[in-house]
């Protein structure tokens, strides 16, 4: 899965036009330019106004320097007026696009075209008709177990403010100051959205405060960002009091808005129900279909993508219970052995700082050993490197079991895939393969870092936009590394493959099942541990992820079942002509995409390669 802010920011970055430069402006070209040129010189032009409107987006991808260098110093408006001005540029963007021909368009610009156009049109509608929810992703609460800037901002400053000398210093305790700001603005949506009765349920609640408990716990001196500044300027022998100063900010302006964020929770807990879905919610119904048509890029009703669930649970967990019969194991369901599989002490590492040194050395092992094999699938390899690094220990328990973060274009930073080690006991070592099959390699990283090293299309057009593109790839990614042969001779590897798509199928089911069927967390959380044989505080967490951000893990199957698809449908029409290397250079190659105009580019492909 890609780290939220990634999501949040690449989807900020679609409709990108500036606050101070008029979209009527922006289409102003050259008459002698074709069509095709003028769409690509307005998204060059909301590629540098992204860059100069979303400092933390800057950050992100390492442009916080010379003609940017004041991006460093902050951080993005979170403010009701800072969400406005966003959903402003959307129909700013939409208006543009609406100026541009697209019968004059062909080729990658007419790909380029439709990548935006229809999803922009479906934006603007929904905010015209929800009060909430849509500060970028559809979330139905700024603030959560999984979302808010009180978790989102410190991971962002120790991870991706690089620090080279005093200057950058400085704009780490400017962030910091302005990191208290943006936690008060938050705080007042929450109010507004509390008045009017849209309010987390009471778990989520409980959860959230638990971990605004574990934030505050370190003194100032010992928090995280203190402690971060620290290291960083002693490592460059950067002079000054940069400990000091932190821990000032952090004692008087952070802590204190968080206590503030943490009490408005706690005003509104005696208010909360223990219902899971957003059907509660004004507008609730219409709301989830929205959150399903941005999450999948598609129409399908949540019914269609409840019986895909099931249908692909049914199937799975057939081939797995082949596997085990030929080990003999035959005791028990499917998830109950998986379960036990699970248990099992050959396969878990210690759960000690030492274990889980020595699992995250296994996964460099096993991505080497891919980066060999990648030839076999992949004419064209990304140049920029991956890393593997622990989810930090403070926000562990709300996170998901990995992410990935993208690379900075510059090459300062690699990507990183993010592997949550709270407990080494919901990580059997015959999961793990597939778990970095998908997020780095040939997953997240390889398609991430291809598009943004791509040259033939617009800068926002290389950005990781739709999840059901990425997260579907990353999904048909790890059916791909069976596909390679890595589980030859490694039953217990497949099995924690197939374990992998039963999850992402059972999230098909119980998503649609939370927000559409209104199943309670605990019937969730139940269906979970029976169809699964996951560790149940993994189940829980995951539950608990959907009912906060609803639609979002759908996306993965989707989106793997719609590569399959276009894949198997472009080897049929072409046959021995038919080149997997070539499939895939052009796929990613485009950058990511709704998943229809995915199909519609490889079908022109397909036919032009017939020709």
């Amino acid at each position: 899965m890609l780290d939220r802010r990634t999501l949040i920011a690449t989807l900020a970055a679609a409709s990108a036009l500036g606050a101070t430069r008029s979209p009527a402006r922006a289409m102003l070209a050259d008459p002698a330019q074709s069509e095709g040129e003028r769409l690509n010189a307005l998204y060059e032009r909301l590629f540098d106004m992204l860059v100069e409107n979303d400092p933390e987006f800057a950050t992100a991808l390492g442009l916080d320097k010379g003609a940017h260098a004041a991006a460093k110093s902050r951080l993005a408006d979170r403010s009701p007026a800072g969400i406005e001005r966003s959903h402003d540029l959307y129909r700013f963007g939409l208006a543009a696009l609406e100026k541009i021909d697209a019968a004059k368009l062909s080729g990658m610009d007419l790909v380029n075209y439709e990548t935006f156009r229809g999803p922009w049109d479906h934006y603007v509608k929904a905010y015209d008709s929800f009060t909430y929810g849509l500060h970028s992703w559809p979330e139905p609460h700024p603030v959560t177990q999984l979302s808010g800037t009180y978790r989102s901002i410190p991971d962002f400053l120790v991870n991706q403010h690089s620090i080279a000398d005093a200057a950058d210093a400085e704009a780490y305790l400017a962030r910091c100051e302005d990191f208290a700001v943006q936690l008060d603005n938050e705080t007042n949506r929450m109010k507004t959205d509390h008045a009017a009765g849209i309010i987390p349920p009471d778990f989520v609640i409980d959860r959230t405060l638990g971990l605004y408990e574990k934030i505050m716990a370190p003194a100032a001196e010992a928090n995280g960002l203190t402690t971060n500044l620290k290291a960083r300027t002693d490592a460059k022998h950067i002079p000054g009091d940069w400990a000091r100063r932190c821990a000032a900010i952090v004692a008087g302006k952070i802590y204190p808005a968080m206590r503030r964020q943490a009490a408005e929770l706690a005003r509104v807990r005696p208010k909360a129900t223990h219902d899971a879905g957003v059907w509660r919610l004004p507008k609730g119904d219409a709301y989830y279909a929205y959150a399903l048509n941005f999450a999948t890029t598609t129409e399908m009703s949540a019914e269609a993508i409840h019986q895909l669930g099931l249908e692909r649970m049914a199937e799975l967990t057939a081939r797995a219970d082949a596997i085990f019969r030929e080990q003999g194991m035959t005791g028990g369901t499917v998830a109950e052995r998986l379960r036990a599989l699970g248990e099992d002490k050959r396969f878990i590492y210690p759960n000690t700082d030492a274990g889980k040194t020595e699992l995250i050395a296994k996964l460099n092992e096993q991505i080497e050993e891919m980066q060999r094999r990648l030839p076999e699938m992949f004419g064209r390899l990304p140049k920029a490197k991956v890393e593997i690094r622990r989810v930090p220990a403070e926000i562990e328990d709300g996170a998901a079991g990995g992410y990935y973060q993208i690379p900075a274009l510059d090459g300062s930073r690699p990507g990183a895939y993010y592997i949550n080690l709270r407990d080494t006991a919901e990580n059997p070592s015959w999961t793990l393969p597939t778990l970095t099959y998908h997020e780095a390699t040939p997953g997240h990283h390889h398609q991430i870092a291809l598009a943004q090293e791509a040259t033939g299309i617009p800068r926002l057009r290389r950005l990781p936009v739709y999840s059901v593109y990425t997260e579907g790839w990353g999904l048909y990614a790890e059916q791909l590394a069976d596909e390679m042969g890595v589980y030859d001779g490694d039953l217990f590897g497949r099995l924690g493959y197939l374990q992998s798509y039963m999850f992402r199928a059972a999230r098909l089911v119980v998503d649609t099942g939370l927000h559409h069927y209104r199943w309670s967390r605990e019937k969730a959380i139940a269906y979970m541990n029976e169809a699964l044989g996951t560790p149940e505080p993994s189940n829980v967490t995951e539950v608990e992820r959907y009912c906060v951000w609803p639609g979002q893990a759908t996306s993965y199957m989707v989106g793997q079942t719609r590569w399959v698809a276009t894949r198997e449908r472009a080897r049929a029409a072409l046959g021995d002509k038919f080149d997997i290397r070539a499939f895939h250079d052009t796929a990613l190659a485009a950058g990511a995409m709704p998943i229809d105009v995915l199909g519609s580019m490889i079908d022109r492909w397909v036919a032009a390669q017939k020709a």
